[in-house]
């Protein structure tokens, strides 16, 4: 005769949740994920940064201008800051979770974090291709 003690135990699972391989909440995979690409894609996105602005330093601003205004720059420079803010916002929102432990406090914090990403990528995005497109933009 078999041993049932496996079909026996307790789960705090739902059935839905043991099929699908959900934890509590259901994407805490899928973030960890998403943080650790954003991770690995700013590498080469800050190196190529560093490198943009380096080729930037003691240029007239038409040189610099001209610089930015290359579409290559200009795609760098566009993924680099939807990179580097949404891993910024991600990593926010770890701190958050962890050490916000009022609920309305984590709420709220949590909502600025959000805004305050969006906020700076759209500010930066603006600013790129407002010089990168030149007059096209008001």
């Amino acid at each position: 005769m078999a041993d049932n003690r496996a079909d026996t135990r307790v789960s705090m699972r739902t059935p839905l949740a043991r099929v699908k391989g959900l934890g509590a909440a259901g994407h805490g995979v899928e973030h960890w994920w998403i943080h650790r690409v954003t991770a690995v894609s700013n590498i080469p996105l800050i190196i190529s940064f560093v490198i943009i602005v380096a080729a930037l330093a003691g240029s007239s601003y038409q040189e610099a201008i001209a610089i930015i205004s290359h579409p290559l720059v200009a795609i760098i420079l566009i993924l680099a800051v939807i990179s580097v803010t949404n891993h910024m916002r991600l990593g926010m929102q770890i701190v958050i979770e962890d050490y916000v432990h009022d609920k309305g406090y984590k709420i709220a914090a949590l909502i600025a974090n959000n805004f305050y990403a969006v906020i700076v990528a759209v500010a930066c995005l603006y600013a790129i291709l407002k010089v990168s497109l030149g007059r096209i933009l008001i």
